[in-house]
């Protein structure tokens, strides 16, 4: 038997004002997104901004639906879309924010299980590692240099 040990490094900014401009703006977009998030039933929106390699910003917004798993991430939303209108382009940062409508939201909100999925297609189709920075509504934000600290033990192609 043996024993291995993973470790995940993050650089944490007290708060917004912190980061750098380039990734303020990101950020930014991200919170006016994710005022349009369509959440009525967990009343929790995510607003997600993405930088690609061609200077263009992708942003998404979570989507619900009385159907549950019909619902679409903010992450999700953003990714595939980009995906889908520049399909040769890279992520190269990806900005994430959270509030919640019966809560104030001040502990950094990272992608869920299925976003880190599907974030983690995407680096590995781009073989670029995409920088991902994510807060709550207010407060520190955590910045991971690429999906693998979020996901240390990828599923991807190789296993297929």
């Amino acid at each position: 038997m043996k024993e291995i040990n993973i470790t995940s490094s993050f650089t944490i900014f007290d708060n917004l004002n912190e980061l750098p401009a380039e990734i303020q703006d990101l950020m930014n977009q991200a919170v006016e997104i994710r005022k349009k998030a369509y959440a009525p039933y967990s009343k929790f929106k995510v607003g997600a901004a993405l930088l690609l390699d061609n200077g263009k910003v992708i942003l998404g917004s979570n989507q619900e639906n009385a159907a549950y798993p019909s619902g679409l991430c903010a992450e999700r939303t953003a990714i595939f879309y980009a995906g889908s209108a520049y399909p040769e382009a890279k992520i190269l940062k990806m900005a994430i924010t959270a509030a919640s409508d019966t809560n104030q939201t001040t502990a950094p909100i990272p992608p869920c299980g299925s976003c880190r999925q599907s974030i983690a297609e995407y680096e590995i189709k781009q073989d670029t590692p995409i920088e991902i920075y994510f807060m709550g509504e207010i407060g520190e934000v955590y910045k991971s240099s690429s999906l693998k600290n979020l996901l240390p033990l990828m599923f991807d192609k190789k296993f297929l």
